[in-house]
């Protein structure tokens, strides 16, 4: 991959491409030549195109089942798409952030039944300034270092500092919610803080151990992506976040055990009164399963989705049957589509897979990368703003389905095709509803956004020896 340069102009033969398979896989949008006309028309013109709102949905749903980190693919025609496209001001872009958590959620006797969403805001136009999070997640907790050590998370110790410095105070709790950070170009970042009514959280306790409740520990329940790039047919969004829902691994073998994470497994250990003297005694494996069993079981329990990693890795393959019966292949990568714990009795172990950088897709750039993981510019920015309240039933709602797939290492410098901590998928089956998946799910007869106005602008194959070392 190049580094991404917002001002490149379309490339026609990329945009070309992906309307061919798009108008094949939908033929009632009628024949492609003439939509290539129009698109060629305006990449000389403008550098770019507007997308209709049905190729925005399906390229977003071609996005997720491209997705090579993800292992819940075989979600992805489910996809509903929030087409935010249309210019909005950043309080604006805020407040549907916040309804893009409420839509997750659910709301009344729906809330927990977790849906996928995904928010497209406005695409990248050459010579136009760019709209970003810095959040890596619209939803994540602040790390605090004192004299007494770490509270919270500490991967996000220094983007705490970060907003701090802005203007942001934290309770110092271990599970203090984070303030996203917007901006548009060169302009100043604006902090605003998420309301605790748009996050649904849930406390973790134990099937067996009473104490495991007095650990305090808690998780949110929507993971959503927020600082990926959406690439469809050579148009670039740098806003759209999208979300899901857990596998638990992600949150009891990664997020709460990690040892630069929330470093559980030394702590439940202990209470379990495990013999840690030894690394054969199995200690560390005795404590994570039991700390997965606490997650699943909290989960379920108060009525939110959540997914297990055995189910998932086997439906993962049964998205590989049906993309080979349809003639496309499924690339994938092996170190994160093996859940993080007991890989080797999924099916997904068992397996080469190919990877292929197909589009559309999903990216993280570098700068995007550094922006949610290291030390951000001090800049001064305007008083923080809290959301208003949800917005009520008579507004309209849309709804949106995320990628699934399981994290891998802690991000490194180079550019990445998918984010880390990035679990999500349901406990239950939705393959039967997927028979006549058009039907099931129907791409809306919305209008495309408003026309850009601008000045014109000039595999392969990864075994287990790498692996094992």
């Amino acid at each position: 991959m190049t580094e991404w340069d917002p001002d490149r102009p379309v490339d026609f033969a990329e945009a070309e491409e992906f309307l061919r398979a798009c108008y094949t896989e939908l033929p009632k949008l009628g024949p492609v030549e003439p939509r290539l006309a129009v698109v060629r028309e305006q990449i000389a013109a403008l550098g770019t195109y507007t997308h209709t709102h049905a190729e925005l949905v399906h390229g977003a749903r071609m996005a997720w089942r491209n997705a090579s980190r993800c292992i819940g693919r075989v979600y992805w025609r489910s996809l509903t798409v929030l087409d935010r496209r249309q210019h909005r001001a950043p309080d604006q872009i805020f407040d549907d952030l916040v309804s893009h958590l409420h839509t997750a959620t659910g709301e009344g006797h729906n809330r927990g039944k977790l849906r996928g969403v995904i928010s497209i805001f406005g695409q990248a136009v050459p010579g136009r300034p760019v709209t970003r999070l810095w959040n890596d997640q619209l939803i994540r907790y602040a790390g605090y270092r004192s004299g007494d050590g770490m509270t919270g998370d500490p991967q996000y110790e220094q983007f705490t500092s970060a907003v701090t410095r802005l203007g942001w105070t934290g309770k110092g709790s271990a599970f203090d919610l984070l303030p996203l950070v917007l901006q548009t170009g060169d302009g100043e970042p604006r902090l605003y803080e998420l309301p605790e009514s748009a996050v649904l959280e849930v406390p973790l306790a134990h099937p067996e151990y009473g104490w495991f409740a007095e650990l305090g520990l808690r998780w949110h329940a929507v993971p959503a992506i927020a600082n990926m790039r959406l690439s469809i047919g050579g148009v670039d969004y740098p806003l759209a976040p999208f979300s899901g829902w857990y596998m638990g691994t992600e949150i009891g073998a990664r997020n709460l055990a990690d040892a630069h994470r929330y470093n559980q497994i030394p702590v439940v250990a202990a209470r379990l009164g495990l013999d840690t003297s030894s690394e054969s005694t199995l200690w560390r494996d005795r404590a994570l399963v039991e700390l997965n069993r606490a997650v699943l079981w909290s989960f379920e329990r108060a009525g939110v989705r959540v997914t297990d990693h055995h189910s998932e890795s086997r439906l993962f393959l049964t998205h590989v049957e049906r993309e080979r019966r349809a003639g496309r292949a499924t690339p994938a990568d092996w170190t994160w589509i093996v859940p993080p714990i007991s890989g080797g009795l999924t099916p997904v172990f068992h397996r080469y897979y190919t990877e292929a950088d197909q589009r559309p897709n999903f990216y993280l750039d570098r700068s995007a990368q550094q922006l949610s993981l290291t030390g951000l510019p001090q800049v001064s920015v305007p008083a923080q703003r809290t959301s208003p309240e949800p917005r009520t039933a008579a507004e309209p709602v849309a709804t949106v389905c995320p990628i699934t797939g399981r994290t891998g290492p802690r991000p490194s410098a180079e550019l990445e095709p998918l984010p880390a901590d990035q679990d999500f998928a349901p406990h239950t089956d939705p393959l039967a509803a997927y028979a006549d998946a058009e039907a099931t799910v129907p791409i809306p007869a919305g209008p495309a956004s408003a026309p850009i106005t601008a000045e014109p602008v000039p595999a392969r194959k990864r075994g287990l020896r790498r692996l094992l070392g």
